[in-house]
């Protein structure tokens, strides 16, 4: 099986992987619904960490839990939970992120009974002097809480291993990303958000060792006799709508790199070394790439995009957010203005399960052709 295959598979085959994973390993697994949760905790503690997804299926039995009005991704997550499809979880957690997704948390912690819950008190305004001691401290207290329900100390090896870990499979995948810069990127933008997400599914050893495989054969010359069209960036709120970037390399144009928490936004930045294990992870987490709903007062993010975009060389932006995702709304109109004073062109799509595919062709296409007319492709 090739690599992109692999990765696929682990994401559509999900929770047969981690029901497996659980009966060879006889591990915990902990499902988490925000990427600023600490997974370094978790592999040191041996829990293997699993990142909620939906369904993109419409559902009717959140209703009675969540406001209609919240994004469509968390009421899927909560109806996945509601209908038992992570029965195999022992625990859940969340890191504070918006209202949206800390709802779904509350809801399924109040109706589906497990071994282990926690919220992490992420502070929100990481821009400020007390951020990173501050989640010092509510990350060494989460580790305790890790240790008492498993029943060990998880001690300076364990945490350093737990680094080693996450910052391995960081790397990697950051080397993949790099290639996407080339002329002729050796993957699609379909093929990397299997791979990313992928990696927020599985054991990270198992994904680093097929990521690693991958890059050490011919990854760096496949694809060469393509044409890949347009180069585009993809910017947003959570996005494993793989149908939709179907639909969009379909028209042929190639997504060569993003911005969202299911891609770049989760394994970016790793975990600088210090002697204070604790004191590197909850700086990686305050210094990384932020959510809108943390990157404030200023936009530091958009330097990121900025850069990106310029490195990656792309002829267009495609900003696609959840519907009623209140951070990346706020924040869309300034990212549209800044990305435009650099002369980069915006379409802005707003997601739902609900909605028809059809209308996101047709201005996706008009999209283009004006791509088109400027010359650009």
């Amino acid at each position: 099986m090739s690599a992109p295959e692999q990765f696929q598979e682990w994401y559509e085959k999900r929770h047969k992987y981690a029901q497996e994973w659980k009966k060879r390993t006889g591990g915990k697994i902990l499902g988490y619904l925000c990427t600023y949760i600490p997974e370094e905790i978790l592999y040191a503690a041996n829990i293997l960490p699993v990142r909620v997804l939906g369904s993109h299926q419409p559902q009717s039995v959140t209703e009675p839990h969540i406001f209609a009005m919240y994004c469509p991704f968390c009421r899927d997550c909560l109806a996945q939970g509601l209908q038992h499809r992570y029965d195999y979880l022992d625990g859940l957690m969340i890191a504070k992120s918006c209202l949206h997704i800390r709802q779904t948390y509350h809801s399924w912690k109040k109706h589906v009974p497990l071994e282990f819950n926690y919220f992490l008190p992420m502070p929100s305004a990481l821009q400020s002097r007390g951020a990173v001691p501050f989640l010092r401290e509510e990350i060494d207290q989460f580790k305790k809480a890790v240790e008492k329900w498993v029943g060990r100390e998880i001690g300076e090896a364990d945490l350093k291993r737990g680094i080693e870990v996450m910052n391995e499979n960081r790397s990697l995948m950051k080397d993949v990303y790099e290639l996407r810069k080339q002329n002729t990127p050796p993957i699609s933008g379909v093929e990397s958000m299997y791979m990313v997400i992928s990696s927020q599914l599985v054991d990270k050893e198992e994904h680093s060792k097929v990521v690693g495989q991958w890059l050490s054969k011919d990854l760096a010359t496949r694809l060469q006799h393509r044409d890949p069209g347009l180069r585009l960036m993809i910017i947003g709120s959570e996005n494993d709508d793989i149908e939709f970037l179907k639909m969009v390399e379909q028209e042929g144009p190639t997504i060569v790199c993003d911005d969202h928490c299911t891609g770049s936004r989760y394994f970016w930045d790793e975990v600088q070394p210090n002697s204070d294990h604790i004191l590197a992870i909850a700086k990686r987490y305050v210094e990384r790439t932020p959510c809108p709903s943390k990157d404030w007062p200023n936009h530091k993010r958009f330097n990121r995009i900025l850069e990106f975009a310029r490195s990656f060389r792309v002829n267009g932006v495609i900003v696609a957010r959840q519907k009623f995702c209140d951070p990346h709304e706020a924040d869309e109109p300034f990212l549209r203005q800044m990305l435009e004073s650099h002369g980069i062109k915006t379409l802005v799509l707003e997601l739902d399960v609900t909605l028809p595919r059809g209308p996101f062709r047709t201005r996706f296409d008009a999209f283009v052709e004006m791509l088109s007319q400027d010359g650009l492709v």
